[in-house]
């Protein structure tokens, strides 16, 4: 197995053959008949409401059709597999909802968070492997429709139209979900058939030629509503900001559901993902201030390639008397591929030249995972009951292959000539991993008189862990029980006014031969939800701490253990649509960082990445369209993140920035909309990261231009 350009292009080969049949397809959705149908439209003001969506069947289904509405959500599966109504859940859950993805034109999980309390994004600038985010501090762990998928590092950059929302819980979250960092977690929540005719269709325009087309639809094949689908694609073609890339992508998603009884549904959705890019810049020299497109890499070495198929199950059905049952199942196969030249050293002998090295990565991984739970719902007297009990397996496989080649010609960064791809692409190391992990759980809700809310969580992981080297195979076998609990109080003060404090725990997976790192936390928080408009208002105080860990620290990549690290700290969140013309979401973080190792070099230091202040804010504001004219909305945001050590020392820090983005969009016709986008309006250049090598700045200015036509 050779990691070239040449080997990657040839598994993305289908990319080219399949553009002129899939854009044809998503111009013929938009000119079929009755799918272009307008609405009537009144042009007077919509009251809104708050919604409080149900299940449809079970009581363990979650209902996203408010989700295109509105940007709050009021009920989530954030704190646990059961949905749970956000001002009852005794923890902090931010919910970005498919409304608010489009409004902000997010086109990255990265996007999609960075508004969101105790998020920090864009922290290594200018690398585009990964979808880079912490939260409170730590790399999160994330789910699709509660089922794990793994880290964000060194995971597929998931793309968020795939999405109906996307849930983020802040704190240890084990008990719930499983494996897990003590900061926070993630959840995916899949766009799904619905029981009604729907669609959209788009395209859109933009910076270093971007071109992208999408569609999203469904309908009922049955006059009874027995049997839906949906289908959902996005094609890209686009360049990256940087000389040289490229920024192309395929996304098709198909699902069908079956509702036998209003007791019973089974939903299939297959997806698959193709993306051609590139791993991002490879930094720039120490001491220099190019622009942000200047390449100092190999082009003939220069690729990021991912090819992915998931196939999910969901099934569930009430049986009445309050009890009801729920599976999901999902296989996924996926191979991603880089390969680049980075600055390894800025020489400073007046050469103008500085070190690289070749480095390149070919992993393949294989998932197979199902959960299975009963939820059983009773009163007593004064006392609500809402039982959860479940079992879930997951069978993770990867095989990874790596080149390292540190032989890479210096480049003159005046005068760049490159020279092209390392001698030889053979992979020079590889590790092949085989993690199967079984789990019981447990959580039991208690409502008593409609005000106080006791929550338990309870569950154990059994993991079964091996390893060989692919090179001596050598193999490795280790195997680990951990047992984590959670336990939350909520209290209504009011119908509107909630707190709720909380202790949880987490487990982390290990590598064979170290132990799992674990995690705890404590939370006290109070959530506001007026009756007169849709808002949820959120402050929290926690302390969490990780203890027994491996981090690497970011300027010299070398593995550093750290006894204990503790993050202390307070955020605010607001997301509320004040009138139907004024919408707002607004929020703070502050973190105390501080590790704790008594007698070690970085003994009170903060951790990396970890900034002590950061806050944001997007609102929106509609003027109502008179006569020919219809609705516009402007909408302005601001994203402030406070300066952050880069290594554990803290001797290297980035800088503090404020980044601002702006969208306008305007009602063409009733059902046709016209939207521009501007992400880092000011074009704000900031480093966002450093190592040894080089500097790595955070994306600039992009401006994005989309029609769109529902129905």
């Amino acid at each position: 197995m050779d990691i070239d350009k040449t080997g990657a292009r040839s598994r993305q080969a289908p990319i080219r053959h399949r553009n002129a049949l899939l854009f044809t397809c998503t111009a013929l959705v938009a000119l079929m008949p009755g799918y272009s149908t307008a609405e009537e439209a009144n042009g007077a003001a919509t009251t809104l409401e708050t919604l409080v969506v149900q299940g449809s069947s079970g009581s363990g289904v979650l209902n996203t059709d408010n989700d295109s509405k509105s940007v709050v959500a009021t009920e989530t599966t954030g704190a646990g597999k059961m949905p749970t109504d956000i001002l009852e859940a005794p923890a902090s859950v931010s919910v970005v909802t498919s409304k608010e993805i489009k409004e902000r034109a997010a086109d990255s999980v990265e996007q999609v968070v960075q508004y969101t309390a105790g998020v920090v994004t864009d922290f290594y600038g200018s690398d585009d492997r990964y979808d880079y985010f912490d939260i409170r501090g730590f790399t999160p762990y994330t789910y699709r429709d509660g089922l794990a998928i793994g880290r964000t590092f060194a995971g597929v950059r998931e793309e968020p139209y795939a999405f109906e929302r996307i849930e983020v819980l802040k704190g240890a979250s084990s008990a719930g979900f499983g494996a897990a960092e003590p900061g926070g977690s993630v959840n995916y929540v899949t766009k799904t058939p619905k029981r009604e005719r729907f669609g959209e269709v788009y395209g859109t325009g933009g910076s270093f030629a971007h071109k992208e087309a999408g569609f999203d639809f469904g309908d009922n094949f049955t006059e009874d509503d027995t049997l839906s689908y949906r289908l959902t694609g996005k094609f890209q073609r686009s360049d990256a900001e940087y000389d040289y890339s490229q920024d192309d992508e395929n996304f098709i998603m198909g699902g069908l559901t079956w509702r036998p009884s209003d007791a019973t549904s089974l939903t299939f959705v297959f997806d698959h993902l193709d993306k051609d890019g590139v791993p991002g810049s490879g930094g720039q020299p120490l001491g220099t201030d190019f622009d942000r497109d200047k390449f100092f890499g190999e082009p003939d070495y220069y690729f990021n390639t991912t090819n992915r198929n998931v196939y999910s199950l969901m099934f569930d059905h009430d049986f009445g008397n309050g009890l009801s049952f729920g599976s999901n199942a999902r296989y996924s196969k996926s191979n991603t591929a880089f390969g680049s030249a980075y600055l390894s050293n800025t020489r400073t002998d007046g050469s103008n030249l500085a070190d690289r090295y070749f480095f390149g990565s070919d992993t393949t991984n294989e998932q197979f995972i199902i959960d299975a739970n009963l939820v059983y719902e009773a009163n007593f007297n004064t006392v609500e009951s809402r039982t959860l009990a479940g079992v879930e397996y997951n069978n993770f496989e990867s095989q990874n292959y790596g080149l390292y080649d540190p032989s890479a010609p210096p480049i003159n960064w005046f005068n760049p000539i490159y020279t092209g791809g390392p001698i030889s692409t053979a992979p020079n190391y590889g590790t092949a991993n085989d993690q199967k992990t079984k789990a019981i759980y447990l959580q039991q809700d208690l409502t008593f008189f409609d005000k106080l809310t006791v929550s338990l969580g309870l569950r154990n992981d059994w993991f079964d862990l091996g390893q060989t080297d692919l090179f001596s195979n050598v193999a490795q076998t280790d195997d680990h029980s951990e047992f984590t609990k959670r336990i939350g109080v909520s209290y209504k003060i009011s119908e509107e006014l909630a707190t709720y404090a909380s202790y949880a725990e987490s487990a982390a997976p290990p590598g064979v031969g170290t132990d799992p790192t674990t995690g705890k936390q404590y939370e006290v928080g109070i959530k506001y939800r007026p009756d007169a408009f849709p808002a949820l208002f959120t402050a929290s105080v926690y302390d969490l701490t990780k203890g027994d860990i491996t981090v690497y620290d970011s300027v010299t990549y070398l593995p550093q253990t750290v006894e204990k690290v503790r993050h202390r700290g307070f955020e605010l969140e607001a997301k509320a649509e004040v009138t139907s013309n004024i919408g707002v979401i607004a929020a703070y973080s502050y973190i105390d960082s501080r590790i704790d190792e008594p007698g070690g070099a970085n003994d009170g230091n903060r951790l990396m990445r970890v900034p002590k202040h950061a806050a944001s804010v997007w609102g929106t504001y509609t003027v109502e369209g008179q006569g020919a004219r219809g609705d516009m909305t402007f909408g302005v945001g601001a994203r402030y993140t406070d300066s952050y050590f880069l290594d554990l020392g803290n001797t290297v820090s980035s800088d503090s920035a404020v980044v601002f983005d702006t969208a306008f969009t305007y009602k063409v016709q009733a059902n046709t909309t016209f939207q521009l986008n501007v992400k880092n309006v000011f074009d704000e250049k900031h480093i966002a990261s450093q190592d040894s090598g080089g500097v790595y700045y955070n994306p600039g200015r992009v401006v994005l231009a989309t029609l769109r036509q529902s129905w």
